[in-house]
């Protein structure tokens, strides 16, 4: 099986969209329209949830004039979040198709179909036009591509001169093996975790320069172990939106094993702001 098709797979859920719905009538959210608050829970799809997509929008000069693109965009959670709070138009992408599904209703039930899309697709050849977009947005997206190179050259092809890719991405620790399962990967074939400094290298290679690049390790850390105690304190019975219903029932295992990753530094947490050139 292709590494795309197997990445895919992982992720497919099926029946999601009658799951979603009948979980936002579990929560009370009934049929009213959602804000992207609401929805915090289920689509922050990356360590520290709705608390690292603020801290990493407020970095950027984001506005209604902004044309932004969510690479990996999972369930919609960050592309609905830049709309609602900023005004920004924001194109998604992702490669699975229930994720792009599930992206379209969540959106509408927000009402922010005029602001927000979603397609299907490999984000490391995208079906967009150079330098269409002033803002590349990524969230523990690499970690499941192989050809990072591919990955930002594309993002840095649709970018406008002068335009910024925003990522915050899980990248290798120490060199020991992971420990698996964890919510991207099932085993090691489908991870493909680099270095900070490897990933800077291929982001230069790229043609990008340097704007912001700060370690999260500690943040992430912290944030996974107040996870696991809320889940201890649950006892088996989740709340009706979260993240257990895209992960599965493995949900507490994999983000065990991810707490378990970053405290034995055998991974790490990167926030970081990449400009293309202007000239």
């Amino acid at each position: 099986m292709a590494t795309e098709a197997k990445i895919a797979e992982h992720y497919e859920t099926e029946g999601l969209v009658p799951q979603l719905k009948e979980a936002l009538g579990a929560a009370g959210l009934g049929e009213r329209q959602l804000s992207p608050s609401d929805l915090a829970p289920l689509d922050q799809f990356h360590s520290r949830g709705l608390a690292a997509t603020k801290e990493l929008a407020d970095q950027l000069d984001i506005g209604p004039e902004t044309r932004v693109l969510d690479l990996g965009s999972g369930l919609g959670g960050s592309s609905r979040y830049l709309a609602a709070r900023f005004g920004a138009t924001v194109q998604g992408i992702d490669l699975t198709p229930s994720f792009v599904e599930a992206s379209r209703f969540l959106t509408e039930r927000c009402g922010l179909e005029d602001k927000v899309s979603a397609v299907c697709g490999d984000a490391t050849a995208l079906p967009f036009a150079s330098a269409s977009f002033d803002l590349v947005w990524t969230q523990h997206v690499a970690m499941n591509i192989g050809d990072r190179l591919a990955l930002y050259s594309e993002a840095y092809r649709v970018l406008r001169p002068g335009g910024r890719l925003a990522i915050y991405d899980i990248v290798a620790g120490s060199g020991q093996p992971l420990l698996f399962p964890v919510p991207w990967a099932a085993e090691a074939s489908s991870s493909f975790l680099v270095t900070p400094e490897a990933m800077l290298g291929t982001l230069r290679a790229a043609g990008f320069k340097q704007v912001l690049w700060e370690d999260k390790t500690q943040e992430a850390l912290a944030w996974f172990q107040a996870m696991q105690a809320a889940q201890s304190e649950q006892a088996g019975n989740p709340p009706a939106l979260g993240l257990h219903l895209t992960i599965g029932p493995e949900f507490p295992k994999r983000a065990a094993n991810v707490g378990r990753n970053l405290n034995e530094g055998r991974i790490g947490l990167l926030e970081a702001i990449l400009e293309k050139p202007a000239a």
